[in-house]
């Protein structure tokens, strides 16, 4: 695939990410801060992203495996992951997260197990389509071309 054809395709497919509500306009802004004193600026943050959230899935599936939920270690643990979603722009993943959080307010053990599967679902969507985003403009730098900005508006 020549160079304009993976810039023309990493916009397209960057654009439905928003289209479809898997990321936000937080994800250009982190976009915004990688320049080529820092070029891999965004794939370590979303790289961090990934290490925490699924560290803190693991912890909000372990809490909510307890004997004695506690319910305010499991908001805690819901809150971190729904800061670290937002920062990044995974927007779904903190939709998901807002929900979850009301369930635990709730003490609802039972809408916070199927509110945590939703969580992890959208999690998974966003590690998957962000993985292949990474992926196109690794290919894209790989071929001597640079990452094109996407426009706030499209």
């Amino acid at each position: 695939m020549e160079l304009t054809q993976m810039q023309r395709s990493l916009l397209d497919y960057t654009k439905t990410l928003f289209e479809q509500g898997v990321l936000d306009s937080q994800f250009l802004q982190l976009q915004q801060l990688q320049d080529e004193s820092n070029p891999d600026f965004v794939a370590e943050v979303v790289n961090l992203f990934f290490q925490d959230s699924e560290r803190l899935l693991n912890d909000l599936t372990l809490a909510l495996g307890q004997p004695a939920v506690d319910f305010k270690r499991v908001d805690a643990n819901v809150h971190q992951l729904k800061g670290s979603s937002s920062s990044i722009g995974a927007q779904r993943v903190k939709n998901a997260c807002v929900v979850l959080r009301n369930s635990c307010e709730e003490h609802n053990l039972e809408a916070c197990h199927r509110c945590l599967q939703q969580v992890k679902q959208e999690y998974c969507l966003v590690k998957n389509r962000l993985e292949t985003l990474l992926k196109l403009e690794q290919q894209i730098v790989a071929s001597g071309g640079s990452i094109p900005a996407m426009e706030i508006g499209f």
